[in-house]
């Protein structure tokens, strides 16, 4: 857990669109590449992490559970997690190599971008939904163990973007308004992001103290 807790700064990248933009403009478009890697990388590993993070929660909250003998009474909120569990791993087979995005969007500029956009979403809208699910059932699981962790907050949880308006916006405007959309994908990944770390660092200070008491 404590291993997922540090890795964040190598897999949550926090993107500066100003700073990107300017790099794209004095590139002539080439560094718009890197921001599509940038992208899916952030997304495939911020996933990993989490998952490693999350079962190692879950793991050492059964183990609190058993040794206070009240696992039986807690078992249903450890079932509906495996179930929440397991659409995170589904993620993770899918196709997201950045590396390939990267090369794709040299051979089709623009169509890779909006590709990527749209998928970039949708995995953070699953995303977010699974392991917001599975930190509301840690939550009341480390209240019940005498280390409460605030739920996490709901309002966090985001809509879809309207893909085919975007599109037809992005059409129209000869690419101009794929910024804006770049913009946004940014800073719901940077949001989410920010969210995550406040729920974290309280689950890390939960532990602690459970393990000051163990």
């Amino acid at each position: 857990m404590r291993n997922a807790w540090h890795s964040r700064a190598q897999s949550d990248y926090i993107f500066d669109f100003a700073t990107a933009f300017g790099w794209t403009l004095l590139t002539c478009g080439f560094y718009g590449i890197y921001i599509v890697y940038q992208l899916m990388r952030r997304s495939r590993d911020h996933n990993r992490r989490r998952i490693e993070l999350l079962d190692a929660a879950t793991t050492y909250a059964w183990e609190r559970a058993q040794n206070q003998g009240i696992a039986e009474e807690l078992r249903p909120h450890f079932e509906r997690i495996a179930q929440h569990m397991a659409a995170l791993r589904n993620q993770t087979t899918e196709f997201r190599d950045p590396t390939v995005f990267a090369i794709l969007a040299v051979l089709a500029r623009g169509v890779v971008e909006i590709v990527a956009f749209v998928l970039l979403d949708g995995d953070l809208i699953t995303h977010d939904y699974a392991e917001g699910a599975v930190e509301t059932e840690l939550s009341a699981i480390y209240a019940r163990l005498g280390a409460p962790i605030p739920p996490p907050n709901p309002a966090r949880l985001k809509k879809p973007h309207n893909y085919v308006g975007r599109v037809i916006a992005t059409v129209f405007s000869c690419g101009i308004y794929s910024l804006w959309w770049m913009y946004d994908v940014m800073t719901d990944g940077n949001k989410h992001f920010r969210e995550n770390w406040v729920w974290e660092d309280a689950l890390a200070q939960s532990v602690q103290q459970l393990a000051r008491v163990a």
